[in-house]
């Protein structure tokens, strides 16, 4: 039997895919072998011509162990480790998790493919975020950067980390390629000279095999849908996903699959009937019917008479809150006052058009469908407001009020794609809505 805590470790990756919402197996062929299965015993030495150079870094004590490729299920990497070894299953096509027949060391190949996942990563920074976040990473320090055919930007420390109350020391590698990012890490009780240079030698077999994904949308991008896809590009960009085009991914079956259980998840919709149910509440209440009705009730109760700053306190007086639920309620108050009962109005309209979005990809809608009621629920909202910078502060609004947090963070973001060279908000705000599909 593997040790329990290494076996923890490589269910880390599940948790951590848990924490981006949902992930997105690769698609489309490859003949790569499955996860774990030998394509035929070789050395870290025996690798293609072109990685001699790469191959130089490794130890004479490593060039001499057996190996065997292990792959991700979806065959976009393999990496040789020792023949002994087995794959564990992450739940994740385009991760890898190996380990020792002894259960006292484990390898991890996580990557972050840089378009058209589920997996909001949009640059190394979110890939190291979400790693540090996943496995509580510490006391880092710089080591021996591997060669990695293929890969540039590579980086390397030495590290701890925990899972399940053990601490453990890892070697944590990231670099990236053309088509992915990477976070490579071995984890053992002890890493020292020798398990760094083993884990080169490793790394020095590294092949990338990138996935073409099969992509069925066939609508062209036109001005009125770069304006859908603006309704909602700040909330794409937070998913890393491309707000260039519509609904933000490829339309495949893996998508499909993934993005059912997202809304699932997050809106429980299961099927077309609950999303259309779903659809039809946050077109006709959402949740600026429940801050209205708050608005209308706290003005009845005097608030409005309360001076701004003292607001909080007097809620804490009078109604059994929290000090956050008093203040949330005060800011809730503040909204209606200046702006009134539609005050977030553009909250529950920018999600019904990326319902929209979620619905195609997951296939409750066609892809008709869901740009025919993209267009007349866009031939409604604009009206409402006056310009890009209108509609988005409304919809910051009713992000405040949904989560009780501040905006600032999304704002950053839409005042970022503002400033891009492909700027989502350069098309005309109030352009004739038109179908052109």
């Amino acid at each position: 039997m593997y040790a329990t805590k290494y076996k923890k470790v490589l269910a880390c990756a599940g948790i951590a895919a848990m924490l981006t919402a949902s992930v997105l197996q690769g698609c489309g062929g490859g003949s790569k072998p499955a996860a774990g299965e030998d394509s035929g015993s070789t050395t870290a030495a025996a690798s293609k011509d072109s990685e001699s150079s790469a191959k130089a870094d490794a130890s004479d004590k490593a060039s001499d162990v057996k190996m065997k490729e292990f792959s991700t299920a979806d065959g976009s990497v393999t990496i040789s480790l020792e023949e002994d070894w087995s794959s564990e299953d992450l739940g994740v096509d385009f991760w890898l998790g190996v380990q020792s027949r002894d259960g006292n060391e484990a390898v991890l190949v996580m990557q972050f493919p840089k378009g058209g996942t589920i997996m909001p990563i949009t640059g190394m920074e979110d890939a190291k975020m979400l790693v540090n976040e996943s496995y509580g990473i510490q006391d880092s320090a710089e080591a021996e950067v591997p060669s990695i055919p293929g890969m540039t930007n590579v980086e390397a420390s030495t590290c701890t980390l925990e899972s399940d109350g053990e601490t453990m020391e890892a070697y944590l590698i990231y670099g990236e390629t053309d088509y992915a990012f990477y976070a490579l890490m071995y984890v053992a009780e002890k890493v020292g000279d020798d398990e760094i240079s083993s884990m080169k030698a490793s790394c020095a077999t590294f092949v990338e095999s990138p996935i073409e994904m099969e992509d069925n949308t066939t609508v062209e991008i036109t001005d009125t849908v770069r304006w859908f896809n603006a309704s909602y590009a700040v909330l794409t960009a937070v998913n890393g996903w491309d707000y260039n085009r519509f609904a933000g991914l490829p339309a495949n079956d893996s998508t499909a699959a993934l993005e059912q259980q997202s809304l699932e998840e997050w809106w429980d919709v299961t099927d077309r009937a609950s999303a259309d149910e779903t659809l039809e509440w946050i077109l006709t209440e959402g949740h600026r019917t429940g801050f209205a009705d708050d608005g209308k009730y706290l003005a009845e109760e005097g608030l409005g008479d309360v001076a701004a700053e003292e607001r909080q306190a007097w809620l804490l007086e009078n109604f059994d809150v929290t000090e956050e639920e008093a203040q949330a309620y005060a800011d809730t108050f503040a909204m209606y006052e200046e702006f009134g009962e539609n005050a977030i109005a553009g909250w529950d309209y920018c999600r019904a058009m990326n319902l929209l979005s979620f619905y195609y990809l997951a296939g409750y809608y066609t892809e008709t469908e869901a740009l025919d009621k993209s267009l007349e629920i866009a031939q409604i909202m604009q009206p409402l407001f006056t310009s890009w910078d209108d509609l988005v502060a409304s919809y910051m609004r009713g992000y405040e009020y949904w989560a009780e947090e501040s905006s600032e963070e999304r704002q950053a973001i839409y005042e970022d794609l503002k400033s891009r060279d492909d700027n989502p908000y350069a098309v005309d705000y109030n352009m004739t809505l038109e179908k052109t599909w």
